[in-house]
Protein backbone atom coordinates (compact mmCIF):
# COMPACT_ATOMS: atom_id res chain seq x y z
CA UNK A 1 0.00 0.00 0.00
CA UNK A 2 0.85 3.48 -0.39
CA UNK A 3 1.44 5.33 2.71
CA UNK A 4 0.15 8.44 3.71
CA UNK A 5 -3.40 7.50 2.04
CA UNK A 6 -6.57 8.60 3.68
CA UNK A 7 -9.14 7.57 1.28
CA UNK A 8 -9.62 5.26 -1.28
CA UNK A 9 -11.45 5.53 -4.27
CA UNK A 10 -12.44 1.72 -6.18
CA UNK A 11 -13.54 0.87 -9.60
CA UNK A 12 -15.96 -2.18 -9.29
CA UNK A 13 -16.23 -4.18 -12.22
CA UNK A 14 -13.01 -5.89 -12.30
CA UNK A 15 -11.49 -5.13 -9.07
CA UNK A 16 -14.41 -6.06 -6.98
CA UNK A 17 -17.14 -7.71 -9.18
CA UNK A 18 -15.37 -10.90 -11.23
CA UNK A 19 -16.63 -9.71 -15.42
CA UNK A 20 -16.04 -10.81 -18.04
CA UNK A 21 -16.69 -9.14 -21.43
CA UNK A 22 -16.40 -11.95 -23.86
CA UNK A 23 -19.38 -13.49 -22.10
CA UNK A 24 -21.77 -10.43 -23.18
CA UNK A 25 -20.22 -10.39 -26.59
CA UNK A 26 -21.20 -13.88 -26.52
CA UNK A 27 -24.07 -14.07 -25.70
CA UNK A 28 -25.25 -11.04 -28.22
CA UNK A 29 -23.86 -12.43 -31.09
CA UNK A 30 -25.96 -15.80 -30.42
CA UNK A 31 -29.07 -13.04 -30.19
CA UNK A 32 -28.28 -12.10 -34.17
CA UNK A 33 -25.84 -8.64 -33.03
CA UNK A 34 -22.98 -10.04 -35.02
CA UNK A 35 -20.93 -6.77 -35.18
CA UNK A 36 -21.38 -6.14 -30.51
CA UNK A 37 -17.50 -5.83 -30.63
CA UNK A 38 -17.23 -3.06 -32.90
CA UNK A 39 -19.63 -1.28 -30.55
CA UNK A 40 -18.30 -2.38 -26.88
CA UNK A 41 -15.42 -3.19 -25.62
CA UNK A 42 -13.25 -2.33 -22.06
CA UNK A 43 -11.48 0.33 -24.31
CA UNK A 44 -13.73 1.47 -25.99
CA UNK A 45 -17.67 2.23 -27.20
CA UNK A 46 -19.74 3.90 -29.31
CA UNK A 47 -21.75 6.60 -28.06
CA UNK A 48 -25.31 4.48 -27.82
CA UNK A 49 -23.11 2.82 -24.93
CA UNK A 50 -22.20 5.97 -23.74
CA UNK A 51 -25.10 7.17 -23.29
CA UNK A 52 -26.62 4.62 -21.19
CA UNK A 53 -24.00 5.17 -18.87
CA UNK A 54 -23.93 8.79 -18.61
CA UNK A 55 -28.04 8.29 -17.83
CA UNK A 56 -29.32 10.11 -20.84
CA UNK A 57 -30.42 6.68 -22.29
CA UNK A 58 -32.82 5.33 -20.39
CA UNK A 59 -33.00 1.58 -20.43
CA UNK A 60 -35.97 0.95 -22.63
CA UNK A 61 -34.28 2.73 -25.58
CA UNK A 62 -31.10 0.85 -25.13
CA UNK A 63 -32.96 -2.57 -25.07
CA UNK A 64 -35.10 -0.72 -27.81
CA UNK A 65 -31.79 -0.56 -30.25
CA UNK A 66 -30.18 -3.92 -29.09
CA UNK A 67 -33.07 -5.61 -30.60
CA UNK A 68 -33.32 -3.29 -33.66
CA UNK A 69 -29.68 -4.23 -34.22
CA UNK A 70 -30.31 -8.05 -34.05
CA UNK A 71 -30.73 -10.27 -36.85
CA UNK A 72 -33.30 -11.99 -35.03
CA UNK A 73 -36.74 -11.89 -33.23
CA UNK A 74 -34.88 -11.36 -29.54
CA UNK A 75 -37.29 -10.22 -26.74
CA UNK A 76 -35.96 -7.42 -24.10
CA UNK A 77 -35.03 -10.53 -21.50
CA UNK A 78 -33.02 -11.73 -23.97
CA UNK A 79 -31.29 -8.13 -24.39
CA UNK A 80 -31.16 -8.25 -20.72
CA UNK A 81 -29.78 -11.12 -20.00
CA UNK A 82 -27.01 -10.86 -22.76
CA UNK A 83 -26.17 -7.20 -21.38
CA UNK A 84 -25.85 -8.63 -17.97
CA UNK A 85 -23.74 -11.80 -19.18
CA UNK A 86 -20.83 -10.48 -18.23
CA UNK A 87 -21.28 -9.97 -14.30
CA UNK A 88 -19.84 -12.82 -12.46
CA UNK A 89 -19.52 -12.59 -8.92
CA UNK A 90 -18.24 -11.09 -5.49
CA UNK A 91 -15.42 -12.87 -4.07
CA UNK A 92 -15.68 -13.16 -0.17
CA UNK A 93 -11.96 -12.10 0.06
CA UNK A 94 -12.77 -8.98 -1.59
CA UNK A 95 -16.45 -8.08 1.03
CA UNK A 96 -14.16 -8.64 4.20
CA UNK A 97 -11.32 -6.90 2.86
CA UNK A 98 -13.52 -3.74 2.62
CA UNK A 99 -14.83 -4.26 6.04
CA UNK A 100 -11.44 -3.88 7.27
CA UNK A 101 -10.67 -1.22 5.17
CA UNK A 102 -13.92 0.99 6.84
CA UNK A 103 -12.15 1.08 10.14
CA UNK A 104 -8.86 2.98 9.10
CA UNK A 105 -10.13 4.71 5.32
CA UNK A 106 -12.82 6.95 3.86
CA UNK A 107 -14.05 4.62 1.06
CA UNK A 108 -15.81 5.77 -2.33
CA UNK A 109 -17.19 3.82 -5.08
CA UNK A 110 -16.49 4.86 -9.00
CA UNK A 111 -18.23 2.76 -11.95
CA UNK A 112 -18.98 3.42 -15.21
CA UNK A 113 -22.31 1.39 -15.27
CA UNK A 114 -25.89 1.52 -15.93
CA UNK A 115 -29.38 1.13 -14.51
CA UNK A 116 -29.68 -2.19 -16.19
CA UNK A 117 -26.14 -3.44 -14.43
CA UNK A 118 -27.03 -1.63 -11.12
CA UNK A 119 -29.76 -3.64 -10.19
CA UNK A 120 -28.00 -6.82 -11.78
CA UNK A 121 -25.13 -6.58 -9.16
CA UNK A 122 -26.88 -6.11 -6.19
CA UNK A 123 -29.17 -8.63 -6.97
CA UNK A 124 -25.81 -11.06 -7.30
CA UNK A 125 -24.64 -9.64 -4.02
CA UNK A 126 -27.96 -10.31 -2.53
CA UNK A 127 -27.92 -13.88 -3.23
CA UNK A 128 -24.87 -15.11 -3.07
CA UNK A 129 -23.93 -13.29 0.31
CA UNK A 130 -27.07 -11.53 1.80
CA UNK A 131 -26.18 -8.47 1.40
CA UNK A 132 -28.29 -5.60 -0.89
CA UNK A 133 -26.26 -3.08 -1.88
CA UNK A 134 -22.42 -2.39 -2.66
CA UNK A 135 -23.54 0.96 -1.14
CA UNK A 136 -23.14 -0.33 2.49
CA UNK A 137 -19.20 -1.06 2.16
CA UNK A 138 -18.76 3.05 1.20
CA UNK A 139 -18.47 6.56 2.27
CA UNK A 140 -20.40 7.58 -1.03
CA UNK A 141 -21.02 5.60 -3.75
CA UNK A 142 -20.93 7.38 -7.29
CA UNK A 143 -22.52 5.65 -10.32
CA UNK A 144 -22.11 7.21 -14.24
CA UNK A 145 -25.86 6.88 -15.08
CA UNK A 146 -26.39 8.98 -11.84
CA UNK A 147 -23.96 11.49 -11.66
CA UNK A 148 -24.01 12.26 -15.85
CA UNK A 149 -20.39 11.47 -16.04
CA UNK A 150 -18.08 8.88 -16.62
CA UNK A 151 -14.71 7.97 -16.83
CA UNK A 152 -11.67 9.01 -17.80
CA UNK A 153 -13.43 12.68 -17.56
CA UNK A 154 -11.68 14.64 -15.71
CA UNK A 155 -14.88 16.41 -14.05
CA UNK A 156 -16.17 12.62 -12.68
CA UNK A 157 -12.80 12.66 -10.53
CA UNK A 158 -13.34 16.11 -10.18
CA UNK A 159 -16.98 15.87 -8.34
CA UNK A 160 -16.01 13.10 -5.90
CA UNK A 161 -12.52 14.97 -4.55
CA UNK A 162 -14.67 17.98 -4.18
CA UNK A 163 -17.84 16.58 -2.86
CA UNK A 164 -16.39 15.04 -0.16
CA UNK A 165 -13.25 17.68 0.67
CA UNK A 166 -10.58 15.18 -0.58
CA UNK A 167 -6.94 15.93 -1.28
CA UNK A 168 -6.35 13.78 -4.16
CA UNK A 169 -2.43 13.79 -2.59
CA UNK A 170 -4.34 11.54 0.15
CA UNK A 171 -6.36 9.44 -2.12
CA UNK A 172 -5.94 6.40 -3.80
CA UNK A 173 -7.93 5.26 -6.74
CA UNK A 174 -7.41 1.53 -7.85
CA UNK A 175 -9.38 0.81 -11.73
CA UNK A 176 -8.60 -2.08 -14.01
CA UNK A 177 -8.51 0.42 -17.07
CA UNK A 178 -5.25 2.49 -18.06
CA UNK A 179 -7.57 5.15 -19.25
CA UNK A 180 -8.68 5.80 -16.21
CA UNK A 181 -5.87 5.77 -14.42
CA UNK A 182 -3.93 8.09 -16.18
CA UNK A 183 -7.17 10.25 -15.81
CA UNK A 184 -7.21 10.30 -12.37
CA UNK A 185 -2.91 10.44 -12.05
CA UNK A 186 -3.33 13.92 -13.96
CA UNK A 187 -5.18 15.81 -10.81
CA UNK A 188 -2.64 14.21 -8.62
CA UNK A 189 -4.45 11.67 -7.53
CA UNK A 190 -2.43 8.16 -6.28
CA UNK A 191 -3.49 5.05 -8.26
CA UNK A 192 -2.92 1.47 -8.87
CA UNK A 193 -3.52 -0.14 -12.09
CA UNK A 194 -4.78 -3.70 -11.43
CA UNK A 195 -3.74 -5.30 -14.21
CA UNK A 196 -5.10 -8.58 -16.38
CA UNK A 197 -4.49 -11.20 -13.52
CA UNK A 198 -4.36 -9.17 -10.68
CA UNK A 199 -7.04 -9.38 -7.81
CA UNK A 200 -6.82 -6.84 -4.65
CA UNK A 201 -6.66 -10.01 -2.69
CA UNK A 202 -3.97 -10.92 -4.14
CA UNK A 203 -1.58 -8.31 -5.43
CA UNK A 204 -2.53 -5.41 -2.92
CA UNK A 205 -4.38 -6.36 0.06
CA UNK A 206 -2.82 -9.49 1.10
CA UNK A 207 -3.59 -11.42 3.78
CA UNK A 208 -0.61 -11.40 6.62
CA UNK A 209 1.26 -14.62 6.72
Amino acid sequence: MIKGIKHIIFDLGGVLLNIDYTLTEKAFQAAGVSNFHDCFSQLKQTDLFDQLEMGQLPAEEFIAAMQKASEADITEEQVINAWNAMLLDFPLRRLQILQQLQLYYDLFLLSNTNEIHEKAFNDILMRSHGIPSIGVFFDRVYYSHRVGLRKPMKEIFELVLNESGLKAADTLFIDDSPQHIEAAKQLGIQTIYLEKGMTIEGDIFKAKE
